[in-house]
Protein backbone atom coordinates (compact mmCIF):
# COMPACT_ATOMS: atom_id res chain seq x y z
CA UNK A 1 0.00 0.00 0.00
CA UNK A 2 1.18 3.65 -0.57
CA UNK A 3 -0.87 6.73 1.02
CA UNK A 4 -0.63 9.78 -0.45
CA UNK A 5 -1.03 13.04 1.21
CA UNK A 6 -1.24 16.42 -0.72
CA UNK A 7 -0.89 20.09 0.71
CA UNK A 8 -1.21 23.21 -0.71
CA UNK A 9 -3.37 24.85 -3.86
CA UNK A 10 -6.08 27.26 -2.35
CA UNK A 11 -6.67 30.76 -3.97
CA UNK A 12 -5.02 32.33 -6.94
CA UNK A 13 -5.15 35.15 -8.91
CA UNK A 14 -4.37 35.26 -12.69
CA UNK A 15 -1.06 35.58 -13.52
CA UNK A 16 -0.09 34.75 -10.27
CA UNK A 17 1.29 31.48 -8.96
CA UNK A 18 0.62 28.30 -6.55
CA UNK A 19 2.76 25.42 -5.25
CA UNK A 20 0.91 21.53 -4.43
CA UNK A 21 2.76 19.14 -3.06
CA UNK A 22 2.39 15.72 -2.11
CA UNK A 23 3.78 13.13 -0.21
CA UNK A 24 4.28 9.49 -0.42
CA UNK A 25 4.91 6.99 1.80
CA UNK A 26 6.82 5.29 0.16
CA UNK A 27 8.91 5.45 -3.29
CA UNK A 28 7.21 4.83 -6.63
CA UNK A 29 8.40 5.00 -10.10
CA UNK A 30 6.75 7.79 -10.98
CA UNK A 31 4.23 10.77 -9.54
CA UNK A 32 1.76 12.50 -11.68
CA UNK A 33 -0.77 15.20 -11.05
CA UNK A 34 -4.51 15.44 -12.19
CA UNK A 35 -6.90 17.63 -12.28
CA UNK A 36 -10.84 17.87 -12.69
CA UNK A 37 -12.88 20.70 -13.38
CA UNK A 38 -16.60 20.38 -12.20
CA UNK A 39 -18.35 19.37 -15.37
CA UNK A 40 -15.36 17.81 -16.70
CA UNK A 41 -13.53 14.63 -17.13
CA UNK A 42 -10.27 14.31 -15.37
CA UNK A 43 -7.32 15.35 -16.97
CA UNK A 44 -3.76 14.83 -17.13
CA UNK A 45 -1.53 17.60 -16.23
CA UNK A 46 1.74 16.07 -15.49
CA UNK A 47 4.07 13.04 -14.50
CA UNK A 48 7.84 12.53 -13.91
CA UNK A 49 9.79 9.75 -13.62
CA UNK A 50 11.49 9.54 -10.15
CA UNK A 51 14.83 7.88 -11.04
CA UNK A 52 15.89 10.58 -13.33
CA UNK A 53 13.05 13.66 -13.38
CA UNK A 54 11.83 13.38 -16.69
CA UNK A 55 8.73 14.58 -17.11
CA UNK A 56 5.70 14.83 -19.55
CA UNK A 57 3.48 18.02 -19.55
CA UNK A 58 -0.23 18.63 -21.07
CA UNK A 59 0.08 21.22 -23.99
CA UNK A 60 -2.26 23.16 -21.83
CA UNK A 61 0.09 23.38 -19.00
CA UNK A 62 3.66 23.26 -20.72
CA UNK A 63 5.75 26.66 -20.18
CA UNK A 64 4.02 27.63 -17.18
CA UNK A 65 3.95 24.47 -14.31
CA UNK A 66 6.59 23.02 -13.65
CA UNK A 67 6.48 19.23 -11.64
CA UNK A 68 9.17 17.99 -9.68
CA UNK A 69 10.43 15.57 -7.19
CA UNK A 70 12.64 15.54 -4.13
CA UNK A 71 15.47 14.03 -3.71
CA UNK A 72 14.26 10.82 -1.25
CA UNK A 73 11.92 10.63 -4.61
CA UNK A 74 8.80 10.80 -1.92
CA UNK A 75 7.87 13.95 -2.74
CA UNK A 76 5.98 15.51 -5.61
CA UNK A 77 5.38 19.11 -6.47
CA UNK A 78 3.87 20.82 -8.76
CA UNK A 79 4.67 24.56 -8.89
CA UNK A 80 1.95 26.37 -11.22
CA UNK A 81 2.76 29.87 -13.02
CA UNK A 82 0.69 32.26 -15.14
CA UNK A 83 -2.43 30.51 -13.89
CA UNK A 84 -5.62 31.37 -15.55
CA UNK A 85 -9.14 30.95 -14.67
CA UNK A 86 -9.33 27.47 -16.67
CA UNK A 87 -6.58 26.01 -14.17
CA UNK A 88 -9.49 26.31 -11.82
CA UNK A 89 -9.88 22.28 -10.34
CA UNK A 90 -9.33 19.72 -7.95
CA UNK A 91 -5.58 18.93 -8.35
CA UNK A 92 -5.36 14.93 -7.70
CA UNK A 93 -1.23 13.41 -7.15
CA UNK A 94 -1.27 10.13 -8.19
CA UNK A 95 1.46 7.49 -7.82
CA UNK A 96 2.36 4.33 -10.17
CA UNK A 97 4.73 1.94 -8.02
CA UNK A 98 5.38 -0.73 -11.23
CA UNK A 99 8.52 -1.11 -13.24
CA UNK A 100 8.46 1.26 -16.07
CA UNK A 101 10.85 -0.72 -18.08
CA UNK A 102 12.53 2.01 -19.74
CA UNK A 103 9.26 3.96 -21.11
CA UNK A 104 8.30 8.01 -19.78
CA UNK A 105 5.64 8.38 -17.26
CA UNK A 106 2.56 8.83 -18.37
CA UNK A 107 -0.31 10.69 -18.07
CA UNK A 108 -3.25 8.62 -18.42
CA UNK A 109 -5.35 8.07 -15.31
CA UNK A 110 -5.50 4.38 -15.97
CA UNK A 111 -1.80 3.73 -15.15
CA UNK A 112 -2.07 5.03 -11.91
CA UNK A 113 -3.24 2.90 -8.91
CA UNK A 114 -2.59 5.34 -5.70
CA UNK A 115 -4.45 8.50 -5.54
CA UNK A 116 -4.30 11.61 -2.98
CA UNK A 117 -7.17 13.08 -1.63
CA UNK A 118 -7.19 16.70 -3.58
CA UNK A 119 -6.50 19.66 -3.51
CA UNK A 120 -8.50 22.73 -4.36
CA UNK A 121 -7.14 25.37 -6.41
CA UNK A 122 -9.33 28.71 -7.36
CA UNK A 123 -8.24 31.29 -9.85
CA UNK A 124 -9.76 34.40 -9.17
CA UNK A 125 -8.95 38.05 -8.74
Amino acid sequence: QLQLVESGGGLGQPGGSLRLSCAASRFSSAMAWFRQAPGKEREGVSCIRSRDGRTVYADSVKGRFTISVDNAETTVYMQMNSMQPEDAATYYCAADTRILFGRLCTISASRYVYWGQGSQVTVSS
